[in-house]
């Protein structure tokens, strides 16, 4: 039985050992990524889309923003990326998830008809679960009513 527990801690070693990112020699993590990659990644991931009260229209000055994502989508198409709509705290949460699905997917088709391989993107909505800021009145909730766009895979 030891035997089996001592195999077992030593495959868990090695398996957990391939995994990590090695270190450079000053301390940054390698991951694998060129600067050019590592830089797209963080203006992907940068930018938010914000919303009006109670709408999921993308207003015209957030569409040359999207337009630089996409191309550095269209550049790079290993990466992924998730659309994450938001609402904030007003509303049942029900209409909430309805109302930051339509966000994300305002999102995503206007990512699409830029050329985007929708492969490349999905969606989900948070509703009002994943405050930006936390509180109440027009400054704090203007804040939760976004897109957030996070890099699954490269």
């Amino acid at each position: 039985m030891k035997r089996y527990a001592l195999i077992l801690a030593l495959v868990m070693a090695l398996a957990a050992g391939f995994g990590c990112a090695k270190k450079s020699a000053d301390g940054a993590y390698d991951d694998g990524l060129t600067p050019e990659m590592r830089a797209a990644i963080q203006q992907i991931t940068d930018a938010r889309v914000y919303f009006a009260f109670d709408k999921f229209d993308i207003k015209p000055e957030y569409k040359d923003m999207l337009k630089g994502k996409a191309d550095l989508l269209k550049r790079y198409p290993a990466i992924r990326v998730r659309i994450e709509g938001n609402c904030d705290e007003r509303g049942t949460q029900e209409y909430n998830l309805a109302l930051g699905e339509r966000r994300a997917r305002a999102a995503y088709e206007y990512l699409a008809t830029l050329g985007v391989n929708p492969g490349q993107l999905e969606m989900i909505s948070y509703g009002k679960e994943n405050p930006a800021v936390q509180g109440s009145g027009e400054s704090v909730w203007s804040k939760n009513r976004r897109d957030d766009f996070r890099v699954v895979a490269h």
